[in-house]
């Protein structure tokens, strides 16, 4: 995951241009931040947004593919499409998509926070602490 400097102020200006955004470094990549939401990320100079199923299907019409962090071959992350190129100078039409891309974040946002706490639950057992400190010497031999 790499992100040149040239890419990330390309993209911050891209999205500027619709509202403010700040970025974040993460990884060598970059994540895009709306407000609270994590809409959008960077990766190897290409920008993925945040889908759900209500948006997929016009990232899959538009060709473009999942992000795949491991490369071309590993597991995709379906979470985020690439961005159409052609939107890089739509300024209108990228608007839409990152609307979109900010409603998905705020969607998972939101489901994440009325998940309903574990009740009841036990609680998770620390490691059970070694009542004798290792020595170099070697186990015990019961003297």
């Amino acid at each position: 995951m790499a992100v040149s400097a040239q890419f990330l102020e390309f993209a911050l200006d891209l999205f500027g241009a619709v509202q403010p955004v700040r970025s974040r470094r993460m990884f060598g990549g970059a994540g895009f931040y709306a407000g609270e939401w994590f809409f959008a990320l960077a990766d190897d100079d290409t920008l993925y947004f945040k889908v759900d199923a209500a948006t997929r299907p016009a990232f899959a019409a538009e060709g473009m593919g999942p992000w795949r962090p491991l490369g071309p071959d590993a597991p995709a992350m379906n979470g985020y499409y690439q961005l159409p190129p052609r939107l890089y100078e739509d300024t209108d039409e990228l608007a839409r998509w990152m609307r979109a891309a900010i409603a998905v974040a705020a969607r998972a946002t939101a489901r994440k926070a009325s998940r309903p706490r574990r009740t009841g639950a036990r609680p998770r057992k620390s490691a059970p602490s070694r009542k004798r400190p290792r020595t170099s010497r070697g186990p015990s031999r019961g003297r």
